[in-house]
């Protein structure tokens, strides 16, 4: 599998960038960086999915946005961001190919395509964190959890998610009984099936269906700014 952005690069800016390019395998639940912590790599997943969560002084976390094929994180510290706002955590396992921060900086610096890129794609990321915000402050559980399932199906290439009913809780910021009714229900309508903390997406069309709208405005808002719909 491919990551998207790196192949939305020109044949020079990639070339340039390619000794500092770092094939790596993730583990689920590893954290890349911490939320006000200096960001030494920057992370383009071409197998594993990274979520950026808040997490708040109670110890509850929630997801503001989920970056996988379609995507990098840390970009923001290449172009001056320095520290990071949020943590980044390894919530799909699998590989991920990190970049030296400070070539990647480089690069950009003398392309401004890849400069206009990489402040495209990291307004895709703040717009996901804003359509966050508007879903959980107005959707139901089972239409926030289709989302994010079809959304992690996107962004790891696989119908097959390796995922616990407390992780998918911590995600969506509920309790995890809720997320146990909802993927009953999701089950009982034969759009997913789950078992030992794995769930496997059975009918995509059905799940889209199930799912709130902020499914397909997160897919949109990608291709107006990227200019490329993300994978699937």
């Amino acid at each position: 599998m491919k990551n998207i952005l790196l192949s939305l690069l020109s044949t020079s800016d990639l070339k340039r960038l390619e000794p500092y390019l770092k094939p790596t395998q993730f583990e689920q639940h590893h954290v890349l960086f911490e939320a006000d912590e200096q960001i030494r790599h920057v992370y383009f997943p071409t197998g594993g999915v990274v979520s950026l969560v808040v997490t708040l002084s109670t110890g509850e976390t929630v997801e503001v946005a989920m970056v996988g094929l379609d995507g990098v994180v840390g970009a923001s510290a290449a172009l001056d961001g320095k520290v990071a706002l949020s943590r980044g955590i390894v919530q799909l396992g699998g590989e991920i190919v990190v970049c030296d921060i400070e070539a990647l900086k480089s690069t950009a610096l003398q392309s401004p395509k890849l400069l206009a890129l990489l402040i495209r794609h990291e307004q895709t990321v703040f717009a996901q964190a804003q359509q966050s915000a508007a879903c959980f402050a107005t959707h139901q559980v089972v239409a926030r959890l289709s989302r994010w399932l079809l959304r992690a199906r996107d962004l790891s290439g696989s119908d097959t998610l390796s995922f616990t009913q407390e992780y998918l809780a911590q995600m969506l910021g509920v309790r995890r009984t809720s997320v146990t009714v909802v993927a009953h229900t999701l089950q009982a309508a034969g759009l997913i099936k789950y078992a030992r903390g794995k769930i496997q997406i059975l009918d995509t069309e059905g799940l889209q269906d199930s799912a709130c709208e902020c499914y397909a405005t997160v897919k949109s808002q990608y291709g107006k700014l990227v200019g490329r719909i993300g994978p699937r």
